[in-house]
């Protein structure tokens, strides 16, 4: 090859590759209007489980596409899947949406935890798995998962296990006034009042370790599989769900199960939040000074909801019991 004379070359001969800042670039992203719609049953290392048009018989596994981002994808999600749909094995879809959620049950690992975890979308009941012995039931526990309810949109239910231990009738007298409806098992007997509580609909069940939530997810769904764990000596169980997994009740409906947990945290959630959930002092605390907590003399001397009781527009009880849910998401009470 003949070596040419700089002096002879001109703009013609100099080729520039552009660089990657003056590529022309659209911000328009694929509407992908052909997407399917599926529910989101499982997580696992950045590989979602999905249900496609919520028929668990269509089981797909897909990843989070690129545009979505770091966008947070839960179980119970409503999702659009494009890709390969067909569940064949070595297959996987791509998510590119997620729909808007109906309800979301979020919590923070304890009360001074910025960041926010939701643990599970779109369900339409929380059940509060609690054991009325060994280990003890704690009403706090119960309390900060009714606030996470009432802020979440989700339908709370009380179950109470182990009957056959302890008398239910003190503990459910203490949610008499917040009208919680609550359903009452024991190891010996089928949970057929709970069961006809879940059919057709999407049940989210939450619970500390060894109060036998497994158990009764593999009583609801006989082809579960999930271990149950066994309750240490000092009334503590091991954690046997690891991850929140969605599973079809044999008839209509879904269950999630969660995993085991020892606090609750409400980091994210407001006293007005909770007080949006009592109908009849929602437009009193609307006149209590900014900043209100909303407990009343001491801590909240000019708080005006103690009037909603005097002109008789209001229970005494019902106060107490928002009171109560108020101090458990101040952290004032385990």
């Amino acid at each position: 090859m003949s070596k040419r004379d700089w002096r002879k070359l001109d703009e013609s001969d100099v080729r520039v590759r552009p660089g990657k800042g003056t590529r022309p670039r659209s911000k328009r992203r694929p509407e992908h209007a052909d997407a399917s719609t599926a529910m989101v049953t499982g997580v696992d290392r950045g590989r979602w489980t999905c249900a496609v048009d919520g028929d668990p018989a269509r089981s797909v596994t897909a990843m989070r596409a690129r545009e979505l981002g770091r966008t947070p994808v839960v179980v119970g999600d409503s999702v659009g899947l494009v890709g390969d749909v067909s569940g064949r094995p070595d297959t996987l879809a791509r998510i590119v949406r997620v729909d808007e959620r109906t309800s979301v049950l979020r919590r923070t690992a304890d009360d001074t935890d910025p960041f926010e975890r939701v643990v599970v979308a779109n369900a339409e009941q929380l059940v509060i798995v609690t054991a009325l012995a060994d280990p003890q039931p704690r009403t706090g526990f119960i309390d900060r998962c009714l606030v996470a309810c009432y802020a979440g949109g989700l339908e709370p239910l009380l179950c109470l296990t182990k009957a056959d231990l302890a008398d239910p009738a003190e503990l459910l007298a203490g949610y008499a006034d917040l009208a919680v409806p609550a359903v009452v098992t024991r190891h010996d007997e089928e949970p057929d009042e709970l069961r006809a509580r879940v059919e057709g609909r999407v049940s989210a069940l939450v619970g500390h370790s060894g109060v036998g939530k497994s158990t009764l997810v593999n009583r609801l769904v006989p082809d579960a599989a999930l271990a149950t764990g066994v309750v240490s000596a000092v009334g503590k169980g091991r954690h046997t769900s690891v991850a929140a997994v969605a599973l079809p009740l044999p008839g209509d409906g879904w269950v999630i199960d969660t995993p085991g947990i020892r606090s609750f945290g409400l980091a994210h959630i407001t006293p007005d939040d909770i007080v949006d959930s009592f109908e009849e002092f929602t437009a009193a605390a609307e006149e209590c000074p900014s900043g209100c907590g909303h407990l009343g003399p001491p801590e909240d001397p000019d708080c005006v909801l103690d009037d909603v009781v005097t002109e008789g527009d209001a229970k005494p009880e019902r106060l107490a019991s928002l009171r109560r849910l108020l101090v458990s998401r101040a952290g004032l009470e385990s």
